[in-house]
């Protein structure tokens, strides 16, 4: 495996994408050499952009915003279309499991555990302030265990260190959004949220295979997303590419082929290639095989000195162009209404994952 150019880069939140490519490259080089292919080899290379599900709001897209002077309430109005802001229950406690164990912490004192977890505490305030609401929003839609527990304490919900991730700023940040929830249509709304999107969004159901639209998870541009992770460009070798995709194919492993993209260029569905068979998968099970941070990826092959893409039948350019810059700061403060007699776990949630 040969990575050209910045891609994998930690994303400057608890999601576990360094770990994924790690345990993934180091499994492929127990059982076969992981090298750049040869002068004559043929290599499959993969160009994309973000990390993450690509589902509500980007972190880096966050940052971006906070440092062209957007408030909190505007970040969040962007990323989760038609939300207000709200308040939780007083009193709200959440169910964190710990190891084997479930701690009950009141919600403010569990955020506080959160927001350094999840995002860097150097990080300007609004977009501090931004996932604050979204992780206290989440912990009130989550319901990881059932009737058990609410939210685990790891990168299957959103990572909880409790006294110990806390610092002034991410305090601050909690004090500054104070039982701030989001809400739609008067209701607490699931909050997903990830590290990059590379210039865009997606709508939840293309993200998560299986799970319902929802009127405020849907794409939207994301023009201030910079970060490391916005653009990269992988090389792999045909022999490491089939090792990861076996029993996708039969005979030779000879490519894939896009079959539909999302609102954003992130792939829905693929075509593995053989020689003698081929097999339609997800894009986050393409995703997942290969190691990538993301869906969002185009595929060619490298044979000697030429490169030739491969197919792809979404229509869609393999180009796009970015999306504009906003004028001027988005949205207000928005909305603040109570919400009624609404309990700790009503929605089915996962902050940063798929839902089950």
């Amino acid at each position: 495996m040969e990575i050209i150019g910045p891609t994998y880069h930690r994303p400057r939140s608890a999601r576990g994408a360094v770990r994924r490519l790690l345990a993934a490259v180091l499994g492929v080089a127990g059982l076969l050499a992981v090298t750049a292919p040869g002068a004559g080899a043929s290599a499959l290379v993969i160009e994309g952009a973000g990390s993450g599900h690509g589902v509500g709001m980007s972190q880096e897209g966050a940052l971006g915003y906070a440092q062209h002077g957007y408030p909190y309430s505007a970040i969040l109005s962007h990323y989760y279309t038609g939300t207000t802001l709200g308040q939780a229950p007083p009193k709200a406690v959440v169910r964190v499991l710990v190891g084997s164990k479930v701690k009950r912490v009141p919600l403010e004192r569990y955020v506080r555990g959160v927001i350094s977890a999840e995002m860097p505490s150097s990080w300007p305030a609004a977009a501090l302030e931004a996932q604050a609401v979204a992780s206290r929003t989440y912990a009130m839609t989550a319901h990881a265990g059932g009737s058990r527990f609410d939210v685990y304490s790891d990168t299957r919900s959103q990572v909880y260190r409790g006294v110990a991730a806390e610092t002034s700023a991410t305090n601050a940040a909690v004090a500054a959004t104070a039982g701030q929830i989001l809400l739609y249509a008067g209701k607490p709304a699931i909050t997903y949220f990830f590290a990059s999107s590379g210039g865009m969004t997606e709508n939840v159901e293309n993200g998560f295979p299986g799970a319902e639209p929802e009127p405020w998870l849907r794409g939207v541009a994301d023009p201030y997303d910079a970060g490391p992770s916005t653009r990269w460009k992988l090389r792999l070798s045909f022999a490491t590419a089939a090792h990861l995709l076996r029993g996708l194919f039969r005979g030779s492993f000879r490519g894939i082929e896009v079959l539909k993209r999302g609102v954003s260029p992130r792939i829905l569905t693929a075509r593995v290639m053989g020689s003698r068979a081929a097999t339609v998968i997800s894009g986050p099970e393409l995703a997942g095989r290969l190691g990538l941070s993301s869906t969002w990826a185009y595929f060619s092959i490298r044979r000697g000195n030429v490169l030739t893409p491969e197919a792809d039948h979404s229509g869609q350019s393999r180009n796009p162009s970015p999306p504009p810059a906003p004028a001027a700061p988005i949205g207000g403060e928005g909305g603040v209404s109570p919400v009624p007699n609404q309990s700790p776990a009503t929605v089915s949630s996962s902050g940063g994952t798929p839902p089950a």
